[in-house]
Order: structure tokens, then sequence, then C-alpha cells
């Protein structure tokens, strides 16, 4: 199955899996010989934690060739004129009336600190489809809240 991913993020995961088939591979590579040279392989620990962090290391590579294999990159519409999966938007909590700048994106590149909002959150998915001045009413742990649509950008 695909896995929907804006650009950015799909680069974000090529230069993350470059580094750990590159200067990653060849750190861990250092110290298995490193440790390796110190003896008796039976009772080296520093050989033994290098070697189970090598096998994380090639866990974590695959994972992420899988990702590859099934990202799909969905480019934002913005001749849509509504909230669409890539968009940037800004959303007013019309209670606090507090604006956040948002950016939707797939679930494994979402990041509240950097204001990535996936696209499978409770929010996401009540803006998705809204124009600018629609409000929308969205069910959250701390009770439902209105939020508006302020500019699609």
């Amino acid at each position: 199955m695909a896995e929907a991913i804006t650009r950015e993020g799909l680069a974000q995961l090529k230069a993350e899996l470059e580094e750990l088939e590159g200067p990653a591979r060849r750190e861990l590579a250092k110290r298995i010989l490193a440790a390796r040279e110190l003896g008796d392989l039976s009772e080296n620990a520093e050989y033994h934690a290098a070697k189970e962090d090598q096998a994380h290391l090639e866990t974590k590579i695959a994972r992420l060739t899988e990702r590859l294999r099934s990202a799909e990159v969905v480019e934002p519409d913005a001749t849509a004129g509504v909230v669409t999966f890539g968009a940037t938007v800004d959303v007013l909590d019309v209670e606090s009336g507090r604006t956040t700048t948002y950016t939707i994106v797939g679930p494994t590149e979402a990041d509240l600190k950097t204001g990535k909002l996936s696209a499978e959150s409770p929010v996401a998915q009540a803006i998705m489809g809204a124009a600018p001045g629609d409000e929308v009413k969205v069910s959250t742990p701390r009770g439902d809240r209105a939020l508006r649509v302020e500019k699609l950008g």
C-alpha cells in the first residue's frame, strides 16, 4: 500500500537512508574491527555491543528502504481553494483566538513542533476540504473545538 508523502518528506527519507548506508555503516564497521582486535570475542562486550548496534542499523535501513519503495509523493493542489494534503494553512481556534499554521503531511512526517500535522489527525480530518472562512468542529481529548480556516498558503 502506498504511503502518501510530501516531496520534502521524501527528500528527508532519502537523506536519512544515505547517512545510514554511508557514514553510519562505516563508523560501525570501524567499531567492530577495533573491538575484534581486543581479543577473545566470546567475552568481548564492546564487540557484542557493536554487533547489536549493527543489527539495529541494518533493520532501520531495511525499514527506510521499504518506506521509500512504497512512498508516493502527493503534490498539494494549489488551485483547489480548499485544504488538501500538502497544503499549508492558517487555522484559528475560535475560542482562544490563537492562530496556528499547519502543513498537512503523511503520518510518518508529522511533527507538531514544526507545524507538520498528520493528515490522519482529528484536526486535519476536520479541516480537509474546508476553504478560507469555513468553520469546522473538531472533537479533541479536551472537548469539541471550533476552528476556522483563515488562509491557504
